[in-house]
């Protein structure tokens, strides 16, 4: 028997997730508002923020899943990659509450997590699949062997796509966060009403950089012209950028399934909550014969839930580490 608590503090939200058994039986997520006066999240403000939830957060995870500190059998954290003073609040309290209840340590890639949400609830991939994982901080495509076998076959040479989201949300002034608010006005916008460039990358690599400058470019000559464009056709741009950036993923996944031969596909990391990317790739899936996986909107975001499933094959494996373990901010994956 196994009862795995997991802790999740690599951005803004702390989350505690229990996994007994295999089983996610509680998922409390803690997210700061703090940052929305800034337009971004703040670090220092994160960390204090992270240390101020944690405690009420653990005893409501141990409570909704019906358990008590003396059944925890191990204890999963995220140790990176992710903001230094947020995951630390994290892995500290990890490393204490283990060493108090004399339980193994388990330490979770972030990436790793996300793409092992998959195995929260069914239906499940089979290995070897392929899944696009994207964030605010990282765009991937990984070909994923098994629970601890995973290979990044491309990613973005700068910016990631949820960064090109959130910019754009800002040269629209929307306000924080702008991603999830591009995807409601696309929603009532013509996807092809504007065009933009998809940058020529030859590999299964992605690039975001020049893609922001082309919005960023194309919005200040159209102010000069119309210094209401953005208001009069706010749907219409929305709708036209989030069209183009998940054009922009779907075709190397494309590419990328061809070139492994693999119809098991998935999704995942906050990106994966956009509407138009889940529908674009629904659309590709019937096209090219895919299975596709997508989570849950709970399992999208950041959530302790994928740190206790990835807790819990490793757990099984024995998978521990010492109480010697620190943060690390650009985890290697």
């Amino acid at each position: 028997m196994s009862v795995i608590l997991a802790i999740e503090s690599s951005c803004d939200e702390t989350s505690v997730a229990i996994c007994n058994n295999g089983k996610i039986t509680a998922n409390v997520i803690a997210n700061q508002t703090i940052h929305e006066n800034y337009g971004g999240v703040i670090p220092e403000l994160a960390s204090r923020v992270h240390q101020q939830n944690i405690v009420p957060v653990i005893h409501q995870a141990l409570t909704d899943a019906k358990v008590s500190k003396k059944d925890v059998t191990a204890v999963a954290f995220t140790r990176g990659p992710g903001l230094l003073g947020s995951l630390l609040v994290g892995v500290s309290f990890a490393k204490a509450f283990a060493l108090a209840l004399e339980v193994p340590l388990i330490s979770v890639n972030h990436m790793h997590a996300h793409i092992l949400a998959h195995f929260i609830d069914d239906p499940k991939p089979q290995f070897p699949f392929l899944c696009l994982t994207v964030s605010g901080g990282h765009t991937q495509i990984v070909l994923v062997k098994a629970y601890d076998s995973m290979e990044i076959i491309g990613e973005t040479l700068d910016d990631a796509a949820g960064e090109a989201f959130d910019k754009t949300a800002k040269i629209l002034k929307l306000p924080y966060p702008g991603g999830p608010l591009i995807d409601k006005h696309a929603k009532n916008g013509n996807p092809l009403a504007y065009k933009f460039p998809e940058p020529q990358i030859k590999d299964l690599n992605f690039s975001f950089s020049g893609f922001k400058t082309a919005v960023l470019y194309f919005i200040r000559n159209q102010e000069k012209l119309n210094p209401d464009f953005i208001e009069q056709h706010l749907d219409d741009i929305c709708a036209s950028v989030q069209h183009s950036i998940v054009q922009i993923l779907l075709n190397k996944l494309k590419k990328a399934a061809k070139e492994h031969g693999i119809k098991d596909v998935a999704i995942a990391g906050g990106v994966s909550a956009n509407s138009g990317l889940r529908n674009g790739l629904q659309a590709l899936a019937q096209e090219m014969n895919w299975n596709v996986f997508i989570p849950a909107f709970e399992y999208c975001t950041d959530n302790a839930a994928m740190i206790a499933i990835a807790g819990y094959h490793k757990y099984l494996v024995k998978d521990f580490v010492g109480q010697d373990v620190s943060p690390a901010a650009r985890m290697i994956f």
